[in-house]
């Protein structure tokens, strides 16, 4: 699964050696926060993958890991099964114009983007749990239990 880094100036797609070997690419991804336009979530990616394989690696419904080019477009894909991901737009970074990621850890990179962090490059996960509110949830009411109607039998 991918770690995603995230400090005051840019998000980084940390990749395992072997997302590296399968996409293709000696480093991990770099977005300057700047360059990112619009972060949506998304229950199947493979709807978002546009364009032809180059380089990567691409198995139909069960792998999609590199970079995709399209007709004015070069997006990067880290897609597995048919798991929540995250569509990131971005304008003006020099490499990429989409990062699709699939990562049970949306949510918390939206809520960490709508932050203001300081120092380090930390984990979005963790960045999500250290500004969350606290919740206190309200103590359920339940309803007495209504008697069953009488058949008219003695």
């Amino acid at each position: 699964m991918v770690t995603l880094l995230l400090d005051s100036t840019q998000l980084e797609v940390v990749l395992s050696g072997s997302e590296k070997a399968l996409a293709f690419r000696k480093r991990n991804v770099a977005i300057e926060r700047s360059t990112i336009v619009k972060v949506q979530l998304t229950d199947d990616a493979w709807t978002w993958l546009r364009g032809v394989r180059a380089p990567g690696t691409h198995i139909p419904g069960v792998l999609a890991i590199g970079t995709w080019r399209s007709t004015g477009a070069t997006d990067f894909a880290i897609i597995r099964r048919h798991r929540p991901a995250v569509v990131i737009d971005l304008d003006g970074h020099p490499e990429f114009q989409r990062i699709v990621l699939t990562t049970r850890h949306g949510l918390e990179l939206v809520q960490a983007l709508q932050l203001d962090v300081a120092g380090d490059a930390a984990d979005v996960v963790e960045l999500a749990a250290d500004s969350a509110p606290v919740a206190k949830k309200k103590p359920r009411s339940r309803k007495a239990p209504t008697p069953a109607p009488a058949d008219g039998v003695s």
